[in-house]
C-alpha cells in the first residue's frame, strides 16, 4: 500500500483542481497541459460534463431486472469460475469487484459487507450505469472508451461522490476482439495500492483464457504454458518445440500481459551483459513464427489467448487463495533458468507461497508443502503446532522435521 501521505497529498492536489475547474453554473475543464490532471482525465471530464451533473450523488439505473442479463451473459461463466479468487480480493484486501457489460452497466458485483454498503450508496451495484454519459469520468468509463486498463484516483472522477474512491479497471475481451464488457477493483482511497491493477489485469487475463477455451481452463485448443517445476508449451492440443530461452521470452511475456518495449525485456532476459539487440529479436521471430504471428511489434505484448500455471499461481496469490496456490505450485519457475526477469519472478513465488503457507491455520496446507520441502524446518515446526496431538499426521511432521534437523 502507498505510503498514506502520499496519497493525502496527491488527493489534496486533486481536489484543488478539481475545484478551481468543476464546480459552478458553468463548469469548464482543465487544459490538457494542466498541473495535475492527466491528459486522459481532462479529455474524460470534457466528453462528461455535457450530460452529467458532478454533484449528482449516485449512478442511475438501468430500468428492468438485471439478473436475467447476467444470466444469459458469456462472462457468467468464467467469473463464476474464479470467484474464490475474487471473493478473496474483496474480503482480504478491503476492494468491490464489478464486472460490467459493453455499454457500462454493472452486471454483477461482489464485496464484505463494510464496502459493499459503500458501494451501494453510489449505486456501484448491478443495473447502475456508469459509463461516460451517465456517470462521468471513472475507471471503468476511461477503460470502455480507451479499450485499456484505466486507474482514476480521488477527485479524478468527474462527480464528488466518488473523491473517496479508487478503482483499477480494465477491459474484457471475446476470442475475435470485441470488448464484452470490463472487471473493476474499487476501494477507499486511502487503500490505493500499485499492485491492485496488476491483479485487475490477471484475472481479465484469467476470464478471456475462459471464454476462449469454451469455460474451461485446460482446453484442448490454443495455448498452453507450463513452467512451474518444468517447461513445456501446447499448442492446439499438440507440443511445441521452443529452446529455453524462448520458452522464458514467451513465460515473461504470460506474466505481463501489457508487455514489454524491446529495451526492457533486452535486460529482462539478459541483464547488463553486453548482448546485441538483434539475439533478442531473433528469438522473438522464431517465438512469433510459433505462435502464429502473436507476438505484437511495437511492444513485446502477447496478442493470442494463452493458459499458463505462473500466471494463475500469480492471481491466486493476490487473491490470498492459499489452497489454489499450494495446487498450482509444483516446483520453482524454469528451475535451470538464470535469466535475471525469470530469476525475479521466481523468487517472488517461493517467498509469496511459503509465507503463504506459513500464514495459513490450515494444517494440511503446511503438510502437503512440507512434502515438497523436506528441507524447510520452519515448515514442519508450524505443522506441529496446528496439529492437534492426538491427529495421527503429527508423525509424519516430527519425521521430517528429525530429517531436515540431520541434514
Amino acid at each position: 500500500m502507498a505510503d498514506r501521505s502520499t496519497l493525502s497529498q496527491q488527493r489534496a492536489a486533486l481536489e484543488q483542481e478539481w475545484s478551481r475547474w468543476i464546480p459552478g453554473p458553468a463548469p469548464q475543464p482543465p487544459s490538457e497541459d494542466g498541473a495535475r490532471i492527466r491528459g486522459e482525465v481532462a479529455r474524460s471530464w470534457m466528453r462528461s460534463l455535457p450530460s452529467v451533473d458532478p454533484g449528482r450523488g449516485s449512478a442511475p439505473s438501468e430500468p428492468g431486472d438485471i439478473a436475467p442479463r447476467w444470466a444469459e451473459s458469456p462472462l457468467r461463466g468464467p467469473v463464476t469460475e474464479l470467484a474464490d479468487q475474487l471473493h478473496g480480493i474483496t474480503h482480504d484486501a478491503g476492494y468491490v469487484a464489478a464486472v460490467t457489460d459493453e455499454a457500462g452497466t454493472i452486471l454483477w458485483s461482489y464485496g464484505g459487507a463494510v464496502m459493499r454498503r459503500r458501494a451501494e450508496q453510489v449505486n456501484f451495484a448491478p443495473g447502475g450505469q456508469w459509463d461516460e454519459t451517465h456517470m462521468g469520468t471513472n475507471a471503468l468509463s476511461l477503460a470502455l472508451q480507451t479499450g485499456k486498463p484505466s486507474r482514476v484516483f480521488s477527485a479524478e472522477h468527474l462527480v464528488a461522490a466518488l473523491h473517496g474512491w479508487v478503482c483499477y479497471c480494465a477491459p474484457i475481451r471475446a476470442a475475435d476482439g470485441r470488448q464484452l464488457g470490463v472487471l473493476d477493483l474499487s476501494t477507499t482511497w486511502d487503500r490505493a495500492h500499485p499492485l491492485a491493477m496488476s491483479t485487475a489485469q490477471m484475472l481479465v487475463s484469467a476470464i478471456e483464457t475462459r471464454l476462449r477455451a469454451g469455460g474451461e481452463a485446460a482446453a484442448e485448443t490454443g495455448f498452453q504454458l507450463t513452467s512451474l517445476g518444468n517447461a513445456r508449451v501446447i499448442r492446439d492440443g499438440r507440443p511445441v518445440r521452443l529452446r529455453p530461452r524462448q520458452i522464458e521470452i514467451l513465460t515473461l511475456l504470460a506474466l505481463k500481459p501489457d508487455g514489454y518495449t524491446h529495451e526492457r525485456l533486452h535486460y529482462a532476459i539478459y541483464g547488463d551483459r553486453p548482448v546485441t539487440s538483434s539475439t533478442l529479436k531473433a528469438d522473438v521471430s522464431h517465438l512469433r513464427r510459433a505462435t502464429g504471428g502473436k507476438i505484437a511489434n511495437r511492444v513485446y505484448q502477447l496478442t493470442v489467448p494463452l493458459t499458463c500455471d505462473a500466471v494463475d499461481l500469480a492471481a491466486a496469490l493476490e487473491a490470498g487463495d492459499t489452497a489454489e496456490a499450494l495446487r498450482l505450485y509444483r516446483g520453482p519457475l524454469l528451475p535451470g533458468s538464470e535469466t535475471p526477469g525469470i530469476v525475479e519472478w521466481r523468487e517472488y513465488f517461493e517467498v509469496g507461497v511459503r509465507t503463504a503457507i506459513l500464514a495459513s491455520g490450515d494444517p494440511e496446507h503446511a503438510l502437503r508443502y512440507g512434502e515438497r520441502m523436506p528441507g524447510d524446518m520452519a515448515v514442519h515446526e508450524h505443522a506441529l503446532r496446528l496439529l492437534r496431538r492426538d491427529d495421527a499426521r503429527r508423525a509424519v511432521a516430527v519425521a521430517r522435521l528429525h530429517a531436515a534437523l540431520r541434514v
